[in-house]
């Protein structure tokens, strides 16, 4: 990045390292999701997408939950085969046999489809993430430079790994949760009723208790849940600058602050996160309470209607085996409401992941409407700038008034103190903004009336910060013409002066470059980039500061392959160091967003104005 360009980020309102206290900040300040229904609504065509692995998974709970509830049944029947009758207990061995060998069955059968359960389950999580984050991935291909620019990139990060990862558990475990529970208290409640009204009214006491309980909880877990996130997306935020920052760190011995630093934000993190968890992790507790007081007070009630009322509507019928199924529905009655109430947190998070996920989706593309394709072959290289007004912030113009004739073949040097406005010029004609007035065309065509792709594919960029994959030399070149053969691949590297250096290597062009490009030297990247804008033969070539990083010997061989990069093409030219535009057709000298004056080196330095002060101080720096 240029000097301007960190210079206009680090000006921009509300930006810090790590990116703004913008949009993506401000949404996770949020103690619960904005519009809940909305989020649901569009995850559930998410799952939905995936409706035979979702119909499949919810019969399976189906029959599961069934099986469940005949449970409690077959366990009365086999406990009522044992009677006391004329003072002597009796066992009807026959159908205990038979209850319990079909207990043996129903219950393997459970076993086997609870397990198919998880199967689908997985399934249909992982099915549903996937899709989740290839759409977020394409949405963020297709976002404009400027969310980029304006949003943590950590942020970025937590919400395609956190945020998807969050909503893949609550579909892996809640979808089935929440169905079952809502089956179970159906088929339980049934079944309480069947065997006694009156305990069934029992066991509900402590229902209401549950539900306020909850309620008042959940309220208070939900800040705590949404802190979490929202420090998180800065735990991610500060690992990422350290990371790709680490050099800089390294060079000023900042390593304990970094540490401390960190230490810091994780430390904050994990205090939350402690009372997130302590706030979840009371309701189980509370709950398993609530449920064996409910279980007192029907082997209570039971006991006494059955011995002290035995003839009468609200005891008859009541039984030993009817009390202790009694008792065991009521636990399953009140387990779906613990499970519902344990799963709580699970859901917000997911919830507020989601909606973070599709607040992304949602931003808008970046804008396109040109419909005038053109192609390499019919574009000159005429470049008009007519009155350009921009500023990346209102009311603070970077451009005023520009205007700029660059001739086909020409060479464009832009030159000027940081902030002046030369790397906003190329965000401009590569449209990564748009200006705010004035109009850009190329051999007379407004660039806004050419599709963006076919714009970008006339020109090439060389950035000061060379950005290599971490993959083969032949296919990081190869990235500047993705058809491109080997042996024009090969070709390119040598015009760019760089097979020299690869030919050396020990696996020559199938070397693979190490993240960041780091097994290089700044110089041989700054080649591969230079092969790689050859190997896409654009009409229009940029150089932002190719040459600013490296030495001056390095430098010289840099200048040779630049030379022949330019042969023939209309290039613009960001350079600090003055000597190495000496050759360039027109130097246009930026100060406060205007031109402040254009022409040859010659020219220039015979008026003695911006340009002849600036080389003056610079060729005064190189022979002190």
């Amino acid at each position: 990045m240029s000097e301007e360009n960190k210079k206009r980020t680090a000006d921009m309102p509300n930006i810090r390292p790590g990116g703004p206290r913008g949009p993506m900040g401000a949404r996770l300040n949020a103690e619960r999701p904005k519009n809940t229904r909305q989020t649901l609504g569009k995850l559930f065509k998410y799952i939905g997408k995936s409706r035979a692995v979702l119909t499949a998974l919810l019969t399976l709970v189906l029959v599961v939950t069934v099986i469940d509830i005949a449970g409690p049944k077959l366990q009365q029947q086999a406990i009522d085969t044992i009677r006391f009758e004329d003072g002597r207990f009796t066992v009807d061995f026959d159908s205990m046999r038979f209850y319990l060998v079909l207990m043996g069955i129903i219950f393997a059968v459970s076993g086997v489809l609870t397990y198919m359960q998880s199967l689908l389950s997985a399934k249909l999580a992982q099915n549903t993430v996937y899709r989740l984050r290839r759409d977020l991935f394409r949405k963020i291909s297709k976002l404009p430079i400027k969310y980029t620019d304006d949003h943590r990139h950590g942020d970025i990060m937590s919400t395609m790994t956190n945020d998807a990862e969050n909503v893949s558990n609550a579909v892996s475990q809640t979808i089935t949760t929440l169905f079952s529970a809502v089956m179970t208290l159906i088929g339980v409640g049934v079944m309480m009723i069947y065997y006694s009204p009156i305990m069934t009214l029992a066991a509900l006491v402590t229902i209401p208790v549950t539900i306020v309980f909850s309620a008042k909880l959940g309220r208070f877990m939900r800040k705590y849940f949404a802190d979490q996130q929202k420090l998180l997306g800065k735990l991610n935020s500060h690992v990422e600058e350290m990371v790709s920052g680490y050099r800089t760190v390294a060079a000023y011995g900042r390593e304990k602050k970094a540490v401390s630093d960190f230490a810091e934000s994780a430390g904050k993190l994990r205090a939350c996160s402690i009372k997130a968890r302590v706030c979840g992790a009371v309701m189980g507790p509370v709950m398993n309470f609530l449920g064996n007081l409910q279980y007192v007070i029907l082997a209570a009630l039971g006991g006494i209607l059955m011995i002290k009322f035995p003839d009468s509507p609200v005891g008859a019928g009541i039984t030993v085996g009817t009390i202790q199924a009694m008792l065991t529905y009521s636990k399953k009655f009140t387990h779906p409401i613990n499970m519902i109430a344990n799963q709580y947190s699970t859901l917000m998070t997911a919830l507020a992941g989601a909606e973070r996920i599709f607040a992304v989706m949602d931003s808008e593309d970046e804008t396109d409407n040109g419909t005038k394709s053109v192609s390499a072959e019919e574009v000159g290289g005429n470049i008009e700038f007519e009155n350009i007004n921009f500023g990346y912030v209102a009311d603070e113009p970077v451009l005023k008034n520009f205007s700029l004739s660059v001739k086909s073949g020409q060479k464009i040097a832009l030159v000027g103190a940081t902030g002046s406005g030369k790397t906003t010029v190329i965000n401009l004609l590569m449209r990564f903004y748009e200006p705010q007035s004035g109009r850009i065309t190329i051999d007379g065509t407004d660039i806004r009336d050419i599709p963006k792709e076919d714009l970008r594919h006339l020109i090439s960029i060389v950035l000061q910060d060379t950005v290599l994959w971490n993959d083969t030399i032949r296919s990081n070149i190869k990235y500047g013409n993705l058809s491109a053969s080997d042996e024009q691949t090969e070709k390119a590297a040598d015009t760019a002066m760089a097979a020299r250096f690869i030919e050396r290597l020990p696996e020559g062009y199938d070397t693979v470059i190490s993240e960041g490009g780091t097994n290089l030297s700044q110089g041989q990247r700054q080649l591969l980039a230079i092969a790689r804008a050859v190997l896409a033969d654009p009409k229009i070539l940029i150089l932002d500061e190719a040459t600013s990083s490296v030495d001056t010997r390095t430098e010289m061989n840099i200048q040779k392959a630049m030379i022949n990069l330019m042969k023939g093409r209309t290039s613009f030219i960001i350079a600090h160091r003055l000597s190495t535009i000496r050759d360039a057709d027109v130097i246009v000298v930026l100060k406060d967003g205007v031109i402040a004056e254009a022409g040859s080196h010659e020219t220039l330095i015979n008026q003695g104005g911006e340009y002849f002060k600036l080389y003056s101080r610079q060729s005064a720096g190189l022979a002190t």
